[in-house]
């Protein structure tokens, strides 16, 4: 059994949906109530069973590897002030049990070289990858229970597999969209056939798109590798993986359990924050009173 315990944060990008307000602070780092997204990310993968998170960040991003860092002076500061409750919680993220690495993207030239960045520190296992800004919540259970699943099955087939998510008609077009086929013999929805970066709703193979949640054998590196820029100079991830089915190796879908937010669109980012609020009483109440008057 091949042991899968690495999995890849991309966190090089500008974030340049989201601006003004991602000029100075990474949407990372942006807060669902009053956790950056990036923390349920991270968490997400430990909860999956990961053991070592590798961030391909940037030159403007080290907030994000501050935020899992220690911070003596604001625990010295909350210690002071009997803040017991906030002091733990400020500790318990330095203590994550997970080991945090970063490695540059000297230049941004897409998702696929951002991943590609990270074969040093990858060496010669699997890994997996989670894009920072698509966020799972679920009602009953754990965001990351498919993830998890991505794990336990890849340890047994040593296949690799993507999360597939139902999108709406209008947004199929902003999504890498696969077309699958049934496989018995294996957990999930079936093997992708194929998959296709941002088609248009006519040429669009299914209305089942990349939901940011992907495992990968080591010799999918040499298909990134290879995949050559697009318009936009971007080595686009959705190109690798067509071209490693194309080559004859397997690729499981797994379906998304739950509701996933892309905190890269604005109108999606306040979404999250309404869908996580609305899990805690006390400000759930305050928003319900809130619409009342509105």
């Amino acid at each position: 059994m091949k042991k899968l315990e690495k999995v890849i944060i991309p966190v090089a990008g500008l974030g340049t949906r989201m601006l003004p307000a991602t000029k100075a602070i990474p949407k990372e780092m942006l807060p669902i109530l009053n956790k950056p997204i990036i923390q349920y990310i991270v968490e997400e993968a430990i909860f999956a069973g990961f053991k070592e998170v590798i961030l391909v960040t940037h030159s403007s991003k080290y907030s994000i590897e501050n935020h899992f860092d220690k911070s003596f002076e604001l625990e010295a500061t909350l210690e002071k002030r009997v803040k017991r409750a906030t002091l733990k919680e400020i500790r318990n993220i330095s203590k994550l049990s997970i080991s945090i690495q970063s490695i540059r993207q000297g230049e941004a030239k897409g998702l696929g070289h951002a991943i590609l960045c990270a074969k040093t520190l990858i060496g010669k296992e699997p890994f997996a990858i989670v894009l920072p800004d698509m966020l799972i919540s679920k009602k009953n259970g754990n965001a990351g229970d498919s993830l998890k699943e991505m794990r336990l099955c890849f340890e047994k087939h040593e296949i690799s597999s993507v999360l597939l998510g139902k999108a709406k008609k209008a947004d199929i077009s902003k999504y890498g969209i696969a077309q699958i086929k049934n496989d018995s013999q294996l957990p999930g929805l079936g093997l992708i056939e194929k998959i296709i970066e941002k088609p248009s709703i006519n040429k669009a193979p299914s209305n089942l798109y990349a939901a940011g949640r992907y495992v990968f054998t080591n010799d999918f590196f040499k298909y990134l590798s290879k995949v050559k820029p697009d318009k936009f100079n971007e080595i686009q991830l959705t190109d690798a993986i067509d071209n490693y089915i194309k080559d004859g190796k397997k690729v499981n879908a797994f379906s998304l359990k739950g509701d996933l937010f892309d905190c890269g669109d604005n109108a999606e980012y306040i979404l999250a924050n309404l869908e996580y609020a609305m899990k805690h009483p006390v400000i759930k109440n305050k928003i319900k009173n809130y619409l009342k008057t509105k």
